[in-house]
């Protein structure tokens, strides 16, 4: 954990921005409740999950941590229910069905629930998220759905040991934030940068990564974080 605290610190300065400008998301899927109740005593408090009944089980679960919890994986419309009323965070609404079914299930005495937009910024027809240029008329229908709040976009480019071809990913989103925010969609967030590549996501703007295996090891693996 200090490690990957340690490494955004540094990208952070090496990009002239302050470290509290970057939250570090910690990707727990497919890891127990007992290693996240770890990563939580050692001062983790936002976690993310991609998969809805284990997410679930888990928020249940550690409950009386108080943490922050974040849906990332994809989100089919039969499960928007559960995860309306578990998560506190959505990063991969990619069509307005998903956002309005979302909004309708969110229990009302739940504060507003926090959305991000995917961005597919590689093209690849296997990879979840809207186009760059469907993204403008996508976020001003979100914005004005009610119990949900539309915070920014996020993003997933296709792995690449290519630093330039990673930043060009990562740029798309920023510039598109930028040109909705000039439109009047007033965006705080830019989910966006793993564990291989989240120097080069917060040089282009990143404010939240979401590093698994940095944090928790291999998947699979028997250590705790």
């Amino acid at each position: 954990m200090q490690g990957v605290r340690a490494r955004i610190a540094a990208a952070c300065a090496a990009c002239g921005r302050g470290q509290s400008e970057v939250a570090l998301l910690a990707v727990s899927k497919t890891w127990p409740a007992a290693c996240v109740a770890d990563a939580a005593g050692a001062g983790q408090r936002a976690f993310g999950e991609n998969y809805v009944q284990e997410g679930v089980a888990k928020v249940q679960a550690l409950g009386a941590l108080s943490l922050a919890w974040h849906f990332i994986g994809p989100l089919q419309s039969n499960k928007t229910r559960l995860v309306a009323n578990h998560f506190d965070w959505v990063h991969s609404v990619d069509r307005l069905r998903i956002a309005e079914r979302l909004a309708s299930q969110r229990d009302p005495h739940l504060p507003p629930l926090n959305i991000c937009l995917q961005v597919n910024v590689s093209g690849e027809a296997s990879k979840s998220g809207a186009a760059p240029e469907e993204i403008p008329s996508l976020a001003r229908q979100v914005a004005g759905l009610p119990q949900i709040t539309l915070r920014g976009l996020m993003a997933i480019p296709e792995p690449s040991p290519d630093r330039t071809l990673l930043a060009a990913r990562f740029a798309v989103v920023r510039h598109l934030r930028e040109a909705l925010e000039a439109d009047g969609i007033a965006l705080d967030t830019l989910s966006m940068g793993m564990s291989d590549d989240l120097e080069v996501a917060i040089a282009e703007g990143a404010t939240i990564v979401r590093v698994g295996t940095a944090i928790f090891g291999a998947r699979g693996a028997s250590q705790s974080p």
